[in-house]
């Protein structure tokens, strides 16, 4: 059975997951925008999340003039994984993570290496 959570609360969930994330580390995003959909793209099953765009180390001397990034969180996904808002709350700041880990160049593999499946 699905959690039921309204849009509202899921985008406060990614924002307090973004809270966690060391001022370090957000102050290199760059050019990077965090939004919240409800399902993937057609096809793409139960994508939890998603980065579109040029990772930080994919940047060269010609990165201008260029649309921001995109990391999408998919609350659909999320909702039907989980099994109470707890594991909600844990889904997402997994999910966040992983797609902010993309905007800094480290790879599906890498982050299965480091335990962030």
């Amino acid at each position: 059975m699905p959690v039921e959570m309204s849009r509202e609360r899921f985008e406060e969930l990614v924002g307090e997951a973004l809270d966690e994330v060391p001022q370090e580390l957000l102050r290199h995003l760059d050019n990077v925008v965090i939004l919240v959909q409800d399902e993937p793209p057609p096809g793409e099953g139960n994508l939890l999340g998603l980065y579109e765009g040029h990772a930080l180390t994919d940047r060269g001397w010609d990165y201008a003039g260029v649309l921001p990034d995109r990391i999408l969180i998919f609350r659909g996904p999320t909702l039907r994984m989980c099994e109470d808002e707890e594991h909600v709350v844990e889904e997402v700041a997994v999910t966040v993570v992983h797609e902010l880990a993309h905007h800094f160049g480290i790879s599906d593999e890498r982050l299965h290496q480091l335990g962030w499946d």
